[in-house]
Parts: C-alpha cells; sequence; structure tokens
C-alpha cells in the first residue's frame, strides 16, 4: 500500500514539474505587457528629438514612426500617441516595423521584437539557447535582428526561431554578423545585410557573399548598413566606407566609384567624407518611378534615375542632417525620417517637412 502511495505521489510530483517547466519556457521566451489608454500620451506635433530610424504605414493608412532612443509613435492623421518600455516595448531604439496578416504590428528593437495588437504589447526574446543551423526547419515572414550575433530571428506564427548563419570562409571572431538591414526580392529571396557579410536565403539554401563573390579590391573592407532589392532584380548594398556596391547580371561594381562619387584620397573607413561623395550610405529605397535613393551620413541625399545622380539637401541647416531612413507610403509619399526626429517627404523638386 506504501509502495502505491510512493508511485502515485511521484506521479503527481512529475506532473507538476513539467507543467511548471512548460510555464517557465513560455514566460522565459515572451512577457505580455496591457497598455491602458489613460497611459498613452499624445501631442499635436512628432516631438522626437532623436533619429527616426524606420517609417511604416499600416494596413489602415496609419504611420508608425520608429525613434532612436524615445519609443515609436502612433499617428492616426490626427494625434500622435507614443509607447515607451513604460507603455511595455521590448526596448526604445526601434529599428524596423512590421505588419502581419492579422493587422498586429511588430516592432524590431535593439533588445528584442514586440508585437502591438491595438491593446497589449507581447514581447519576444531574440537570443536563444537552442539556435537553428537549418533555416529549412523553420517557416515564416517575419524576420528580425538578433542582436550582436551570428544570426537572425525568425517567427513562424507561434514561436521566435534564432537561424544561425553557415560560417563564411574567412570567418573572425573579430567579424560583426549582427543584422544591419532585410530586403525580400520579388521571388521571395531574403537578403540579409550583416556588418561582415551579405547572406541571402531563397527558401532552400542560405548562400554568403564575401569580399571575393563581391569582386572587392585588396583595400576595401565590408561595413554594410543597408541593403535593397529593387523591382529590376538589382541588389544595392550600402557601406560605410566604400560606398554602394551594385549586383546586377551576376556582376558586381563599386557603383559609388563608377560614378566619381569615392575622393581619391578617401581611408574607405568611417572617416567623415566631403560634400559631392557618397560614402557612407546607411539607407537605400526605390520610388514608385522607379529611382534609387540613397541616405549618405555626411551628404545628404542621392537620386539615380538610371543614368544620372543628383544630391539634395533636405534640409537648410548649415550641416546636413542624417538620413536614418526612407519609406515609400501607400500614396507614393517618399519620407525621409532624419536624425534630429524630424520627417521630410519629396515633392518632385524639393522637400517638405511632414512631421
Amino acid at each position: 500500500m506504501n509502495e502505491l502511495f510512493r508511485m502515485k505521489y511521484s506521479v503527481v510530483l512529475l506532473l507538476l514539474f513539467l507543467s511548471f517547466s512548460c510555464v517557465e519556457k513560455k514566460s522565459a521566451e515572451t512577457e505580455i505587457n496591457r497598455v491602458e489608454s489613460k497611459q498613452i500620451s499624445t501631442t499635436d506635433t512628432l516631438k522626437f528629438t532623436s533619429g527616426v530610424r524606420s517609417i511604416f504605414q499600416d494596413s489602415k493608412g496609419n504611420y508608425w514612426l520608429g525613434s532612436h532612443n524615445e519609443g515609436v509613435s502612433y499617428y492616426n492623421g490626427k494625434v500622435f500617441e507614443y509607447f515607451t518600455t513604460d507603455e511595455g516595448l521590448a526596448h526604445n531604439q526601434i529599428r524596423t516595423i512590421q505588419e502581419d496578416k492579422s493587422g498586429n504590428i511588430w516592432f524590431g528593437t535593439s533588445n528584442g521584437v514586440s508585437v502591438y495588437d491595438g491593446g497589449q504589447f507581447r514581447n519576444y526574446r531574440t537570443r536563444s539557447n537552442n539556435p537553428i543551423l537549418d533555416w529549412n526547419e523553420t517557416s515564416g515572414d517575419l524576420w528580425f535582428y538578433a542582436g550582436e550575433e551570428d544570426g537572425i530571428n525568425r517567427f513562424n506564427g507561434t514561436s521566435m526561431n534564432y537561424l544561425l548563419f553557415p560560417k563564411p570562409k574567412n570567418y573572425s571572431p573579430k567579424n560583426s554578423y549582427g543584422v544591419t538591414d532585410i530586403s525580400k526580392d520579388k521571388n521571395g529571396t531574403v537578403w540579409i545585410a550583416t556588418y561582415a557579410a551579405l547572406f541571402n536565403y531563397n527558401g532552400i539554401t542560405t548562400n554568403i557573399y564575401e569580399n571575393q563573390e563581391l569582386e572587392l579590391i585588396a583595400d576595401d573592407v565590408l561595413h554594410i548598413r543597408s541593403v535593397l532589392a529593387d523591382s529590376k532584380e538589382r541588389i544595392w548594398i550600402g557601406n560605410n566606407g566604400i560606398g554602394v556596391l551594385l549586383m546586377e547580371n551576376g556582376k558586381t561594381i563599386n557603383f559609388s566609384d563608377a560614378h566619381g562619387l569615392v575622393h581619391d584620397n578617401s581611408p574607405k573607413n568611417g572617416n567623415l567624407s566631403p560634400p559631392g561623395t557618397m560614402e557612407h550610405v546607411f539607407v537605400i529605397e526605390e520610388d514608385s518611378e522607379g529611382n534609387i535613393w540613397f541616405g549618405d551620413r555626411d551628404t545628404g541625399a542621392w537620386k539615380y534615375d538610371g543614368k544620372t545622380m543628383t544630391n539634395y539637401t533636405i534640409d537648410s541647416k548649415s550641416s546636413p542632417t542624417m538620413i536614418w531612413s526612407i519609406y515609400n507610403d501607400k500614396n507614393n509619399n517618399l519620407l525621409f525620417g532624419m536624425a534630429d526626429g524630424e520627417v521630410y517627404t519629396f515633392t518632385g523638386e524639393s522637400f517638405e517637412k511632414m512631421f
């Protein structure tokens, strides 16, 4: 009788342990924060003073503006509402904004991923003790920065998976493979910019593009900050130091150098560059007419119409303000998020402050 009791007691303890473990695993992966409407602050004009790193217009026409260190602002056409870590965001630096098929808004932050359903934030950790080597074991259309790590996050509708990059030939612990930008081409291939290499995933294989594949010369060092897969199936790669690389028809050229936008004595690193150069490109976008736009850290906005390059100064300040983001909205307005927290739109000839 005592033996039977001990067996039943052991089974109960085991079930309790397994149940507790599942709860612990779930709570460790996600954190839910409800948002009270009375907590949300509002203003008539955008109050950000740090850079607007990301811009997104949702399916209802509302704008979401992600800042460098002040959280996110939601604009419904009348007022700006603000969400920070106080309201449940994972972090106040917002790097990407996306919308899923259910209308939920996803924020890739510098420390985790947040999703907002209109009433609460659910936060996901991006680092995992169980990284995945075979990317084909996962699914999902939402991809996220995973910290200064050697991989990327992919959400499958239920959980956040951490996918490891295949080791590059020239792998060095000194190199950073933290994700800086993500772009998807018309065939569904995902292009992933990291500081030290470019990766892509076509649904079957994960490919690596380093110095040799990108046909760099000996002194060139990759420090990738942006990537764009455009409507003509060209891949544009923005670097901090060596300018823009262009992959087209199986060949790669230094686009900046080909257009005389790398100065003769350029150190090809992060040093300040003079006017008339395009060596530090942190953002690339295509407008509704097929023009390619580049945001250079030091020299403002550049437009390529397929033949010529045109340089623009967006604001009238004494020194050019860095462009953090360029976004083509649903009305084909081209928006520029600036390092001083302002947003401008291109009128076709000049720029006007929008937010």
